[in-house]
Order: C-alpha cells, then sequence, then structure tokens
C-alpha cells in the first residue's frame, strides 16, 4: 500500500543542511542523535569546508565534520556554493540544493534559521534550502529535470547559536534527555576540537538545551522552529505542551 500524505515512508532520511562543518551538531546535533537511535537515518549536507575561520584549517574541519557524522550515524556530504563568508542567495545555489533534495527524498528538513543577526552564512543558506524545497517540487524546472520532482513532508530550521533563535515565535521542543543521546550529542561536538580552543561551545549548547529544557518539564530539549504550521492528524497525536497549566 502506497503511504499517505499522513503516513510518510518510515524509510525516508532526515536531511540536515550547514554552511559549516559543525553547525549542524552544535545547533541539532542532540536531535540528530535521538533520530538515530530511533532508526531514523540521517544525512548531512554541508556548504563549506570552514576556510574562512579564525581557527582550524581546511584539512582539520573536514577531517572533524566526518568524525562527528559518524559518530551521529549520519551520512556526510560537501556541497561547494560560494565558500566560508561568502555565500550568496542566487537561483543557482537554490537550484543545486533542491537536486539534493530530489535525490536525497527526505520527509523532513532541518536548515539554519533565516534570522539576520547571526553568521550571514546562517541565515542565506536558511533562505536557500527554504527555496529550494520548494523547487524540489516543481516538475517542470528544467534543470532538475533528470530526478524525479519531491515534496518534503516539513522543513525545520534550527538555531546556531541563541541569537539565531527567532524572536516571538514559539518552537517545537525534542526531548534529547536519555544519558545516551546526551552522550553522542556531546562527543559529536567535542568531535570540533578547532572551534573549542577559545570558547566552550559544547557546554554554551548544552546550557541552552537544559534552559528549554528546563521550561518543557524534561532534562534537555531542542528548539526546532517550522516554517510552514505542523497538520496532525488528530489531536491524540499531540502527547503534551511545555506548560504545565
Amino acid at each position: 500500500m502506497k503511504p499517505t500524505p499522513n503516513s510518510p515512508p518510515k524509510t525516508a532520511p532526515l536531511l540536515a543542511f550547514g554552511a559549516h562543518p559543525d553547525d549542524i551538531e552544535f545547533g541539532c546535533g542532540g536531535v540528530i542523535a535521538a533520530e538515530h537511535q530511533a532508526g531514523r537515518r540521517a544525512r548531512f549536507v554541508v556548504c563549506s569546508r570552514g576556510e574562512a575561520a579564525t581557527r582550524g584549517t581546511l584539512a582539520e574541519r573536514t577531517a572533524e565534520a566526518k568524525m562527528s557524522a559518524a559518530l551521529l550515524g549520519a551520512a556526510l556530504e560537501f556541497v561547494r556554493l560560494d565558500g566560508d563568508a561568502h555565500l550568496e542567495r542566487r537561483v543557482a545555489h537554490a537550484l543545486a540544493l533542491a537536486a539534493v533534495v530530489r535525490r536525497v527524498r527526505p520527509q523532513v528538513v532541518l536548515a539554519p534559521s533565516p534570522g539576520e543577526n547571526q553568521h550571514p552564512d546562517h541565515s542565506r543558506l536558511g533562505q536557500l534550502v527554504r527555496d529550494a524545497v520548494r523547487l524540489a517540487r516543481y516538475g517542470g524546472v528544467k534543470e532538475l529535470r533528470r530526478l524525479p520532482a519531491h515534496a518534503v513532508g516539513a522543513l525545520f530550521f534550527y538555531a546556531i547559536t541563541p541569537d539565531g533563535e527567532p524572536p516571538g515565535a514559539p518552537p517545537v521542543l525534542i526531548d534529547v534527555s536519555a544519558p545516551a543521546t546526551l552522550a553522542v550529542w556531546t562527543a559529536a561536538m567535542r568531535a570540533h576540537a578547532s572551534q573549542a580552543r577559545v570558547r566552550n561551545y559544547t557546554e554554551l549548547h548544552l546550557a541552552r538545551a537544559r534552559v528549554h529544557g528546563l521550561r518543557a518539564g524534561v532534562g534537555h530539549a531542542v528548539p526546532l522552529w517550522p516554517n510552514d504550521p505542523i497538520v496532525l492528524p488528530s489531536l491524540a497525536a499531540v502527547s503534551r505542551a511545555a506548560r504545565s497549566f
């Protein structure tokens, strides 16, 4: 029996985009760890090798990304666009990312939040991914005709820094409190050792998750922001909200 829109294929992978080698791990690595432990596949698409960063060589950051993705059980590929700190919002880039969406055929896509007060590559990639998932479902786009059209179920944004959290928009909170989940996520963040030479990014993101978890009455939670309203088959699918009334 073919799946209906309310019953997506269980084999559909989770597709996560990052502008730099550590973005996915810091911004939503806990979610990836939880999904992998639940038996769901993930694929990382990283759009630079961090070559403009103050710390870490291109070779170091590439090796760190491969190690971190392996710890999270995710496949990893690099897609070259304009390079670190040079990303621009171009139709050609949106089409390139749409081709990835068509090839991977995910049910859920994760991307950096498109808010402006953060690294410009983060916000621009968020906008490009939003464009790409739309283009991926248009069958008449000539540049994409070599691959069958694909419509994703949902696009979620993650925040790589506290400033990247969309103001005024309530997030969906993903419980990542399980000890095994936290352990894998922590190891994946620590794999990016070049970025921890000056600032303890691992502790920063664990602390953020702790605050969001306390808000929801769990140990740790990672916030995601849906690009569109989430459609549920019924209210029975809702377990609870963060607030205890």
